[in-house]
């Protein structure tokens, strides 16, 4: 085993149990709310990435790991438990990703090994088995962060990564500013005061981007006057829409911003477990709760709790969160003492509430009680005008992050940028940066460097072509790519009209039509024929 590194004494960490008959779901996220431990290692410089280390003892498997993942993180892979913790004494590793079922050692016996030497390393657990005892070894011995199931979506297990290392990040500072605040020196806590108001201006709504003539204009303005009033608040909009960028407005921009702001998603957890995450039980409460655990309802005394996916919870749940929110009070799991509290909640769903209220999916009174102020989040497709100065921010931040200098977007980048739909939203415009300036060495980032989907959506919504700063109409570049789009799929179908504009979502005519605007020469089935460009005449 691993030699532990050197730590002062501090309390035992309130990793949650679970008892054995508990049930299970696919999608939990099962996560430890528990202090950082002292750690020697000094948080990275942000042109760092988090190193993962990867533990899978089926070639393949590691392999697709391991290349999902290069792209955002530094990674190690280890075949096993013991060439695993070799590594660790010899890097410095953020997040261990293993497989449950190896030989030699298994994954939580593992992690047991990693939680006593490095408890500061976050910890999942990926199996394509659904052994729940498995499952509830991982949390009550491993104080694992998640378990995950194969086969695995690279998005979600990219998003699933990212929180992780975020987590670790953030327990990391957490625990050093604590060790500072011990040292009771005056400038240390000035320095506490000097970052919540640091807090309170980043995500006032005065900071959130938008343009002049956005429809975001009308939500900021609800929220800034919501967070002066101490009422329940819905907000519903899709998925990467940032909703809780605003559910955060609304705490640091009200009375209670000096107080917690604690975020729980409500739709990775079951019933059982998500009661025990939010009320806390006694020990003794079931099977495996050895010791007494507070929920996040009583973290967030006096602050704000913001319940994401708040339409994912079953109707027995709803009943008793609607008693916390009418009563101010609610009891523990496995004890006969009410505890009362004061929070304000902040909900947050991907879901119409009121169609889930008439299809008989949500309580009609605790969606009343919720939506005292609701507000819709619109979807990225429903405002272009808000693209260009977005992605300048999030390029910004993205390149800082990677150690890259960049001058910014070619003018017919942010024009594709506005014509495309982004179904996933600011998340799905972030990650695009994020690969824009991976694959791309160039100081200005263009159009090579975009994904063909969001150019050939641009190319066939008819885009005008945009201007640059001397009042150049960038059309000449434009038209390059959309005939270069039309060529390839010409090409792939030698030269038929019908099949090239099935592919390329349009019609034989509308084909045709640009064929004829852009010149494009038009490959002629058969032996020896030339090639022939489409004229007027060509009808």
């Amino acid at each position: 085993m691993a030699a532990p590194r050197p730590s002062p004494q501090t309390n035992p960490i309130p990793f949650r149990c679970i008892p054995a008959g508990a049930a299970l779901s696919p999608r939990s996220h099962l996560r430890a709310v528990r202090p950082a431990p002292f750690s020697r290692w000094r948080r990275p410089p942000l042109t760092e990435l988090s190193t993962i280390l990867v533990v899978d003892d089926e070639p393949r498997s590691q392999e697709a790991l391991r290349r999902t993942l290069d792209e955002d993180f530094n990674v190690l892979t280890a075949s096993g438990a013991a060439e695993a913790l070799a590594l660790m004494e010899d890097h410095r590793v953020h997040v261990v990703l293993t497989d449950q079922r190896m030989p030699g050692m298994s994954g939580v016996a593992f992690l047991r090994q990693v939680r006593e030497a490095w408890p500061d390393t976050v910890r999942i657990i990926i199996s394509g088995y659904t052994d729940s005892e498995d499952i509830i070894a991982g949390i009550n011995e491993a104080g694992i962060y998640q378990y995950l199931l194969k086969p695995w979506h690279p998005d979600q297990l990219l998003l699933t990564l990212r929180r992780a290392a975020e987590l670790q990040r953030l327990e990391t500072e957490n625990h050093r500013l604590t060790l500072e605040l011990r040292a009771a020196e005056p400038h240390l806590r000035g320095r506490v005061g000097e970052n919540r108001a640091r807090l309170r201006q980043a995500f006032a709504p005065d900071a959130i981007v938008r343009a002049a003539d956005s429809p975001m204009q009308a939500v900021c303005q609800l929220v800034e006057r919501a967070a002066n009033y101490d009422v329940p608040v819905l907000i519903e909009g899709e998925s990467g829409t940032g909703k809780e960028l605003l559910a955060r407005a609304i705490h640091y921009g009200g009375g209670r911003a000096e107080q917690p702001f604690v975020v729980e998603n409500c739709g990775a957890l079951p019933d059982t477990l998500l009661e025990s995450e939010l009320f806390g039980h006694k020990k003794g409460a079931y099977t495996g709760a050895s010791q007494d655990r507070v929920g996040l309802f009583q973290q967030a005394h006096g602050g704000t709790l913001f319940l994401d996916e708040i339409g994912e919870t079953s109707a027995a749940f709803q009943v008793k969160l609607l008693r916390v929110l009418q009563e101010g009070e609610f009891r523990p799991l496995g004890s006969s003492r009410t505890v009362a509290v004061d929070v304000r909640v902040v909900a947050a769903t991907n879901r119409h509430l009121e169609d889930e209220v008439r299809a008989g999916r949500f309580r009609e009174d605790l969606y009343y009680r919720l939506a005292t102020v609701p507000v819709r989040v619109p979807a990225l497709r429903e405002r272009p005008m808000d693209i260009p100065e977005l992605a300048r921010r999030i390029l910004a931040k993205v390149s800082a992050n990677l150690g890259r200098r960049v001058d910014g977007f070619a003018p017919e980048v942010l024009a594709c940028m506005q014509a495309y739909a982004w179904p996933g939203n600011v998340r799905e415009l972030q990650n695009e940066i994020q690969r824009m300036l991976v694959v791309s060495d160039r100081a200005l980032l263009d159009l090579d460097a975009l994904a063909l989907a969001i150019r050939q959506q641009a190319s066939l919504a008819g885009l005008r072509p945009p201007r640059d700063e001397a009042g150049t109409p960038a059309g000449g570049r434009l038209d390059a790519m959309e005939a270069r789009l039309l060529c390839e799929a010409l090409r792939k179908h030698d030269g038929n009209l019908t099949h090239a504009a099935s592919e390329l979502g349009l019609s034989r005519p509308g084909l045709r039509a640009k064929l004829r605007r852009l010149g494009v020469s038009v490959p002629v089935r058969g032996r020896g024929r030339p090639a022939r460009t489409l004229g007027r005449e060509d009808g």
